[in-house]
């Protein structure tokens, strides 16, 4: 990948290191995996702009995306556009986050929004840095990159690109088919620009 290539994407050329990086580390070594990477990360951070899960959400949001949590506006209002206080509750007793904070403190960061005590502490121990004790370095780009890396190699999605399976590697991102057409629309402008 060059700044050329980053350029007519719309990426910003402080990712091109980062990415060649994580492209080598994690074979992401054909224009199809490297079309999916990022497509599937300009998707997940809003063209590799927002590296931090947005936890501001309106009641009546809330009680849509979380409607166990959140059964009435009542319990919705109380946790509305209060970020850290929304993360400690739906994040809590989950994902390895065993402590007071654990959601806040392992919320989603990085290209692929890395969640959870126990990502945090295998994909740190992965790329060799302690992402425990210093959970903010996701949002800086050679790390947001990497983490990205760690999870794509991890949840095999280096054959689902090479088989162009997006609906089963969305799912592995996310949970569900949220943005699929964006998804696909992202994977096949970076295949054109990347060849």
């Amino acid at each position: 990948m060059n700044n050329e290539q980053l350029s007519a994407l719309g990426i910003d050329n402080k990712w091109l290191d980062p990415l060649n990086e994580v492209f080598a580390k994690y074979e992401i070594n054909t224009p199809l995996r490297q079309a999916a990477f990022i497509g599937q990360c300009a998707h997940e951070s809003n063209n590799f702009k927002t590296l931090e899960e947005n936890l501001n959400y309106r009641p009546e949001t809330l009680m849509k995306v979380w409607p166990s949590r959140f059964p009435d506006l009542a319990i919705a209002d109380k946790y509305a556009h209060n970020p850290q206080m929304l993360a400690n509750k739906v994040y809590a007793g989950r994902l390895g986050n065993n402590q007071e904070n654990d959601g806040w403190n392992f919320h989603g960061r990085g290209l692929i929004q890395l969640t959870g005590r126990e990502n945090y502490e295998r994909c740190g121990k992965a790329i060799g840095v302690d992402l425990t004790s210093q959970p903010n370095l996701l949002v800086e780009p050679n790390y947001a990159a990497m983490s990205a890396g760690w999870f794509w190699n991890k949840t095999g999605l280096n054959a689902l690109a090479d088989a162009k399976d997006y609906d089963t590697m969305t799912k592995r991102i996310n949970g569900g088919l949220i943005g699929l057409d964006d998804r696909k629309a992202k994977i096949a402008k970076a295949l054109q620009v990347l060849g």
